[in-house]
């Protein structure tokens, strides 16, 4: 993981990629090569009090709106029948030890026993949301999170880390 500490700007730049405040901010956990932030880590619990179990907040706005048009696509129920069809042991394997890892990643921020147990996407079972699948796989790098990692390489001619399409401007 690349956590690096939220600087004023990081937070500018956020409230512009999200149209509001951002919240629970832990850190930066993956950047645009230009430095802008791609990816929040999110506090397991809001400031509000509320739970909140996706710690890896996919903001970039193009990367989210690529992954947008994935899951319009149908590309998690394929997905999903895939984990579901028993043909891919290695990826079924693979999808649960991230789903792990995200577990072990939030429960060193704290725990919220309202989602103990609960990473976020769906893991370990269910594809229910690529924008956090996505976000895990950019935060934690390639190798740990299988099907975020099968949506970057889908997004490839829309968003790729490692070239910027960044249109935010902020002001220094």
């Amino acid at each position: 993981m690349t956590d690096t500490p939220a600087t004023e700007r990081d937070v500018a730049v956020l409230a512009a990629q999200l149209g509001r405040e951002p919240r629970g901010i832990v850190a930066i956990a993956a950047r645009c090569v230009c430095g802008n932030p791609t990816v929040v880590h999110t506090a397991p619990r809001l400031p509000d009090g509320t739970p909140f179990p996706t710690q890896y907040y996919l903001t970039h706005p193009d990367a989210v709106a690529a992954v947008s048009t994935l899951e319009a696509n149908g590309v998690m129920k394929d997905m999903q029948a895939r984990l579901q069809s028993g043909e891919e042991p290695e990826l079924v394997e693979a999808y649960r030890a991230a789903h792990e890892r995200y577990l072990e990643e939030r429960y060193a921020l704290g725990d919220a026993p309202e989602i103990h147990g609960i990473s976020a996407g769906g893991m370990p079972d269910r594809v229910k949301c690529l924008h956090v699948l996505v976000g895990h796989a950019l935060a934690a790098g390639p190798g740990v999170n299988p099907l975020g990692d099968e949506a970057l390489a889908m997004i490839a001619d829309s968003f790729r880390p490692d070239r910027c399409t960044c249109a935010v401007e902020i002001a220094e």
